[in-house]
């Protein structure tokens, strides 16, 4: 998982990068008054497009892989239980406050006086 999860770093560093290299295409906030290069740079615009829109694949594929793999609790290579999760099982359970091993009797109702005063 943790493989995936720097993987999926790595990915989103260069969709980053393919999203910043591009040409404007002319929309949007670019839209000016200007008229030239209308539509962009078309050859370059289009190898970027497509490795924009696949690395973009690739990140929503990666991080419904991690999400399952988080969910159904991925074992780890060891195949085991962590370190940490065998120490919290072999820890003995505090004694109840009082020392008393039997277990506590719930205490009587308290009575509230409501007459007032």
């Amino acid at each position: 998982m943790l493989f995936l999860i720097i993987l999926l770093i790595i990915i989103c560093v260069a969709l980053g990068l393919f999203v910043l290299i591009q040409n404007p295409k002319g929309g949007g906030l670019a839209t000016g008054g200007s008229g030239s290069n209308m539509f962009g740079v078309q050859r370059t615009g289009d190898v970027l497009e497509k490795g924009t829109w696949v690395l973009l694949t690739v990140v929503v594929i990666i991080s419904l892989a991690v999400t399952t793999i988080a969910k159904t609790g991925g074992v780890s290579a060891s195949g085991g239980d962590s370190k940490i999760q065998k120490q919290l099982d072999n820890t003995v359970a505090p004694s109840p406050i009082g020392g008393s091993t039997a277990p506590a009797t719930t205490p009587a109702p308290v009575t509230v006086d409501t007459t007032k005063k």
